[in-house]
């Protein structure tokens, strides 16, 4: 009895030491995490692409990886430059449309709205009153939402740091998954199979040309509708193009 109560013991306290290795290590690992999913789809969606890149370079490796990198670069940062040089280039004309607004004149509300059930009327009065008043009157009702608008202009600030920083950390796991890609492939297979059997490592090669499926999907689907959103916005005059193509890349994804 005593030897049993030792060995339950001991069981106890060895998984519970496992079980806390385990979330310090994840604990650790969090900020990693997220970049590492996002790296690894990225790779596995590429990596067609790579060995292309890496043909043509007459199969060094390591030039193809750089290749690669400046591309990744260039698709995350290129986007985000233009959409800052389009801010920069109009800031005159954005601040020029702000403190037009509240001199500006309200038209009247639309026929149809006073005729929505229950709340047409009331949304009718509402903007007639704004059209009488100005824009202006709509300063009280606003007020309460300026602390909140704010604060979240500073989080979006933060965020954007934030997410530059994740970026950054993603290509270069990127880039340690695409010189390593097959022994992180094989490992990844002879875990599967190590676990499920034979059919792990066929559920992890279905599982990639998933992934790639699916990426490839998206973005190419995101590139398709930028650009032609970004061609129409310039068919019709309208400014800042390259920030609103930008953002419907991104919206896209």
């Amino acid at each position: 009895m005593t030897t049993s109560s030792r060995d339950l013991t001991r069981t106890l306290l060895i998984l519970l030491s496992v079980g806390a290795l385990i979330g310090a290590s994840l604990w650790i690992l969090r900020p990693f995490l997220l970049p590492a999913l996002w790296a690894t789809t990225m790779v596995v969606a590429t990596w067609p692409l790579m060995l292309w890149v890496q043909a043509r370079f007459r199969g060094r490796r390591r030039l193809a990886v750089a290749a690669m990198a400046v591309l990744m670069l260039l698709v995350f940062l290129v986007p985000c430059a233009l959409a800052a040089a389009a801010l920069a280039g109009n800031s005159d004309r954005i601040v020029g449309w702000v403190r037009s607004l509240a001199t500006s004149p309200v038209p009247p509300p639309p026929a149809f709205l006073s005729r929505i059930p229950w709340l047409g009327e009331q949304v009718a009065d509402f903007w007639n009153g704004v059209a009488v008043r100005g824009i202006g009157s709509l300063m009280p009702y606003l007020e309460p939402y300026a602390d909140d608008a704010a604060r979240w202009l500073l989080s979006a600030a933060g965020s954007a740091g934030y997410i530059l920083v994740q970026v950054l950390l993603t290509i270069a796991i990127a880039i340690l998954l695409y010189a390593k890609g097959e022994a992180a492939a094989s490992g990844a297979v002879r875990f599967a199979e190590r676990l499920m059997g034979p059919d792990g490592g066929r559920m992890v090669l279905l599982a990639g040309q998933t992934i790639r499926g699916v990426a490839l999907g998206v973005v190419v689907t995101a590139i398709v509708q930028a650009l032609l959103a970004g061609i129409g916005l310039a068919v019709c005059g309208v400014p800042l193009v390259p920030l609103l193509t930008t953002l419907s890349f991104f919206l896209a994804l």
